[in-house]
């Protein structure tokens, strides 16, 4: 899943998640069912003015179903007309963690927990039974590794003090501040960072939030960048299963991330953006890419 820089005027968009519990082996997975529409789909909704598509299928599954969950593997994006308008509607695998809150009963009636063949049948719609294909394509328990560069902190050239000291701008705190919402749905239990000022600020509101600290990593950094000691600290995330993020630079990540997954594509992230990739048993499954 790509986000790119802008989208066609006019543009509904939407986000929400095939959601799924129990053992890998024989999953539920839930559908919610819309009295206005009389259908069975399941849980998504609108993007709020100014919401990031990650937060809003979080939101957006809690508010329909009353779970909390953590967002896996991207599925394929559903696009079609509404109103006479272009719609585009962003899915996750999710598996859930807790169920914990009162579904909003406004737009959801029931709400039901199904096997995937029994799911299957009471879809309504074709496009949403696409989604339950995907859906076996790889494992559903999968862990995600999240690279971000980190957010602007203006002109380089304008700044006086040593470059490892440059801090954020008004725009990257701005930026920072999103990706703590985002980060909730992976659900991060190590942040590693270049030392550089500008990249331990990215993460800092989201280690605040979550009480986590930030481990400084000088091969991260671009002046002390080690392409050896940084493919180890990315093997050893991909080989455990706990969430990592690792906060650094537009002269290292590309490098980085052609090392990590040799699929082609483009590996240049933009301050503040970041791309993740979900894995299981040490190979990448999936890879998604956003901007704050």
């Amino acid at each position: 899943m790509t986000e790119p820089d802008a989208f066609p005027a006019g543009l509904i968009r939407a986000a929400g998640a095939v959601v799924w519990r129990g053992p890998e082996t024989a999953p539920e997975v839930v559908l919610v069912h819309r009295p206005k529409y009389d259908d069975w789909s399941f849980p998504k909704g609108k993007l709020k003015p100014g919401e990031h598509v990650v937060a809003a299928a979080l939101r957006e599954v809690a508010e329909e179903t009353g779970v909390t969950v953590e967002l896996g593997r991207p599925l394929p994006t559903s696009r079609y007309t509404k109103g006479g308008r272009p719609k585009r509607v962003d899915y996750w695998l999710a598996r859930m963690v807790a169920d914990e809150h009162l579904a909003d009963g406004n737009e959801v009636d029931r709400v039901a927990w199904l096997p995937v063949a029994e799911a299957r049948r009471r879809l309504t719609y074709e496009a949403d039974r696409g989604l339950l294909s995907a859906f076996d394509e790889a494992p559903p328990a999968t862990t995600p590794l999240v690279l971000v560069r980190h957010g602007l902190a203006g002109d380089r050239h304008e700044w006086d003090g040593p470059d490892d000291e440059r801090p954020l701008d008004e725009t990257g705190r701005r930026q920072a501040g999103v990706l703590a919402d985002v980060l909730d749905a992976f659900r991060p239990a190590e942040l590693v960072s270049s030392p550089s000022r500008r990249c331990v600020q990215t993460l800092e509101p989201y280690a605040g939030r979550a009480g986590l600290g930030v481990r400084l990593e000088p091969p991260l950094s671009e002046t002390r960048y080690d392409p050896r000691a940084c493919l180890r600290l990315v093997s050893e995330a991909l080989a455990s299963d706990r969430s990592t993020v690792l906060c650094s630079h537009g002269k290292v990540l590309p490098d980085l991330i052609s090392r990590i997954d040799d699929r082609p594509g483009d590996t240049h992230l933009g301050k503040g953006a970041f791309m993740v990739m979900h894995h299981r048993d040490g190979r990448v499954v999936g890879v998604e890419r956003h901007l704050t």
